[in-house]
């Protein structure tokens, strides 16, 4: 059945309908119905939404409105008469695509304070993209919401116009699972106590206002697997504590003004699959040498630190890496060709900013997966050893501007025209055969051997009958 072309996001067969039951379930009371319908009109005051949904709110919801049903007893019987068993469990704003279409938000969004107040069933609270208009809105955090046994999931999802202390939004949560706060006006410092959940596997806080320190008590969540504060304005140190977190798959605390040394203590992150801690302030002390000791690490970032040193040779460990962000990092020295000989699941290089020097490694073009690699400004020299049909394959994700030093061949560049290789500058090909001359021997007698060689035979004839 085609949804409606006026409001794609209304439910045309309830599951009452699908799934017939011979026992009525029991209707959501008159008072959490009411709040429901309150919460609604200040997300969207142009819907008349009492008017669409005239009965239960459980048996016929918009989409993102859930409900549960609770009894004192797995035995007891569904009827009319049972009071308060059905309850919202969920709710979701915002629109997402035409295939989850939650209610969605107007220019006006705002929160009714009755979303703290009367819903003590609730698990999960979404909001995508419902706060963006010019008013700031924001709530009271004064007191516990009636969620904060029962809530595992909370969202809120490239809400500009959302402006309010962090720790508003976390109010002594027990049962959270899921926090994600990303692309908000949330400003303030991170709570030291976010939750009393011990199940709590993801922490999202990015592209916020967040100030301050990351606090190590996070080290207390052991179950965490993703953890990820970046494009804030946290500043001091990375706490060492972090590295306690055995389950985190996921660590992200890019873009930010954390100083000092990145923690040798991550060593002990043995799941890590991500690791981003770019663009900081991190100092000259080397690209750290214990993520050669995490097996299972698929990307790393550690690009606008200033770590400085050379790229060591120590590859062969990493066979899963597929990402490797190490821009800008005053990095100098050559390019070791055993990252190529051992990163065979390389998808993206970026080298690009630093002071590296030499030749560019051949094997190179023998990773299959490689799909990306920015080498620009640097100081590698001598010619591009890529094929045509590697330079095809990669095309303006190959990027070696900003090496003056660098050339290619005359047959490569006309493959090759256009693109930033057809632009660099020609290799000079040389007629002049290398010689292992021995010691002590001057260097004009070298130069005469070799300008002798590129005579022409007529040459050397016309000189033969000259002389004798």
């Amino acid at each position: 059945m085609a949804p409606s072309p006026l409001f794609p996001w209304l439910p045309l067969v309830t599951l009452l309908q699908i799934f017939p039951i011979s026992t009525q379930l029991p209707l959501l009371s008159p008072l959490e119905r009411d709040s429901v319908f309150q919460v609604l009109h200040s997300i969207n005051s142009a819907v008349p939404w009492r008017t669409l949904f005239p009965g239960d709110l459980c048996s016929s919801p918009p989409h993102g409105l859930v409900c549960d049903y609770f009894f004192d007893s797995p035995n007891t019987t569904l009827t009319l008469t049972d009071p308060d068993a059905a309850h919202v469990v969920q709710m979701s704003f915002g629109f997402l695509s035409d295939y989850s279409g939650n209610p969605p938000c107007s220019s006006s969004s705002t929160i009714n304070p009755l979303l703290f107040s009367s819903f003590k069933y609730l698990r999960k609270l979404f909001f995508y993209k419902c706060f963006t208009g010019p008013r700031a809105v924001s709530f009271s955090g004064d007191t516990s919401p009636a969620f904060a046994s029962t809530l595992e999931e909370l969202v809120f999802v490239d809400n500009p116009s959302l402006v309010a202390p962090l720790r508003t939004l976390f109010a002594n949560f027990t049962n959270l699972k899921r926090a994600i706060v990303t692309g908000n006006g949330v400003y303030g410092q991170i709570p030291e106590r976010i939750s009393d959940s011990g199940r709590i596997e993801e922490i999202t806080l990015s592209r916020n206002r967040l100030s301050g320190h990351i606090p190590a008590s996070l080290s207390k969540l052991k179950n965490l697997k993703i953890l990820d504060l970046s494009r804030n304005f946290l500043d001091g140190y990375a706490p060492e504590s972090i590295g306690n977190l055995s389950e985190l798959l996921k660590l992200d605390i890019s873009c930010n003004r954390i100083s000092g040394r990145i923690p040798e203590s991550y060593l002990n992150l043995e799941k890590l699959e991500f690791l981003d801690v770019s663009f900081n302030r991190f100092g000259n002390f080397g690209i750290p040498e214990f993520i050669w000791a995490m097996p299972r690490l698929k990307e790393v970032h550690l690009s606008g630190n200033m770590v400085g040193g050379q790229i060591p040779e120590i590859w062969e460990k990493l066979e899963s890496l597929s990402g490797i962000g190490f821009s800008g990092m005053g990095l100098t020295g050559k390019i070791p060709p055993s990252m190529a000989v051992n990163l065979r699941s390389l998808s993206y290089l970026a080298l690009d900013g630093n002071s590296l020097e030499g030749k560019l490694p051949p094997e190179f073009e023998l990773l299959e997966t490689l799909k990306e690699i920015n080498l620009e400004n640097n100081k590698l020299s001598g010619r591009v050893p890529f094929s045509a049909n590697f330079s095809s394959k990669i095309g303006g994700k190959l990027r070696l501007r900003g090496n003056p030093e660098l050339c290619v061949d005359e047959e490569l560049k006309k493959v090759t025209n256009g693109s930033v290789l057809g632009k660099m500058k020609l290799c000079h090909q040389s007629n002049i055969t290398e010689h292992v001359f021995p010691s002590g021997c001057s260097s004009s007698i070298m130069l005469a051997s070799a300008k002798f060689q590129s005579f022409p035979l007529i040459g050397v004839l016309w000189i033969l009958l000259v002389k004798f």
